[in-house]
């Protein structure tokens, strides 16, 4: 037993006490100075903007900014009595009333089509599509109804499908961009292309990681088949988050998780930056296929870097979705 009476004992102990408090200082203040900003002042009066799972997080927070440069947005969200809490806040934040909510469940191919049969249908053009919904389960095992695992349906199959279905769209609207949000965490997977609806054969939270990195393939074999088409398409990492992504998070690790998270993660407000700067900046004018963080292009690892992995990932993703012969080609 330590004898906390004794001035040794009491000076060592804080000694450890101080050295901790100067780390975690140290640590929030290096990750406040290098948080990327958003610099432009670009508007975006006239554009139509496309956010799915905008009802929360760094989706609401790309909303508000986007809104407040005029543009017109769609909210694509599953949960739409949160999304229309969200444009009614946005609307009296902003003073932008051209705000519209939708039914978007990227986990069903059959409400990805009626969305974007819905959207081909009403809209004239399409400037930005921001892939921002994602989805990190607790448990695994869960499957959407088309029999594929929950997490990569809602954060690589239903984006693929969508980009699909509306790039006609895109294609039409000069300059128009993709931008896909993904993560730094992609570098704790990969990617087994012999198993791509990998259900109960991984932890859920791997999983996310896998999706996160076949959100960068998928960017990357975008990016190379809309070549000289006008349409661009990068992907980002948006820093760890203090966001409602992480209220899966099993008891009792959830409670170190919240404080590490309100100490040392992201606000929503400054996690949302990358994905604003790539939406709106128009230094990135005909910039496409990068990887992004802190606004700023980033460098991949080798191995998402390899294309040929990337081709063969969108292939086989273009069966698991069942892309028709009537189906808009990339």
């Amino acid at each position: 037993m330590l004898d906390l009476s004794c001035p040794n004992v009491q000076l060592i102990l804080a000694t450890i006490v101080t050295a901790i408090i100067t780390g975690f200082t140290t640590l929030r203040f290096y990750c406040y100075i290098t948080l990327g900003r958003c610099h432009s002042r670009a508007k975006m009066e006239g554009k139509t903007v496309l956010i799915t799972g905008a009802n929360g997080g760094i989706g609401k927070e790309t909303t508000k900014d986007i809104a407040k440069r005029g543009a017109r947005i769609i909210l694509a969200c599953r949960n739409v009595d949160a999304a229309n809490e969200v444009k009614d806040e946005v609307v009296k934040e902003t003073g932008n009333q051209n705000i519209v909510v939708k039914k978007l469940d990227l986990s069903s191919q059959k409400s990805v089509r009626e969305f974007a049969a819905d959207i081909n249908k009403t809209e004239q053009k399409l400037d930005v599509l921001i892939h921002n919904a994602g989805m990190a389960l607790a448990v695994r095992g869960q499957q959407s109804e088309d029999g594929i695992e929950m997490t990569m349906a809602t954060n690589h199959y239903g984006p693929f499908l969508l980009t699909h279905l509306l790039i006609d769209l895109l294609k039409k609207t000069p300059k128009s961009r993709i931008v896909v949000v993904a993560s730094e965490l992609y570098k704790l997977a990969s990617v087994n292309l012999n198993n791509l609806n990998p259900i109960n054969t991984r932890p859920a939270a791997y999983l996310y990681y896998v999706s996160k990195y076949a959100n960068i393939y998928f960017t990357r074999e975008l990016a190379r088949r809309l070549e000289g088409t006008g349409v661009s398409a990068n992907c980002l990492h948006p820093g760890m988050i203090d966001t409602g992504i992480w209220r899966n998070v099993p008891f009792p690790l959830n409670y170190p998780m919240k404080m590490i998270t309100k100490g040392f993660f992201k606000t929503p407000v400054q996690g949302a930056q990358t994905t604003i700067h790539l939406a709106v900046s128009e230094e990135l004018e005909g910039i496409s296929g990068k990887y992004f963080m802190d606004c700023k292009e980033h460098s991949l690892n080798t191995a998402a870097c390899d294309m040929e992995k990337a081709k063969k990932l969108w292939e086989e993703s273009a069966k698991i979705v069942k892309l028709t012969e009537s189906d808009p080609k990339i």
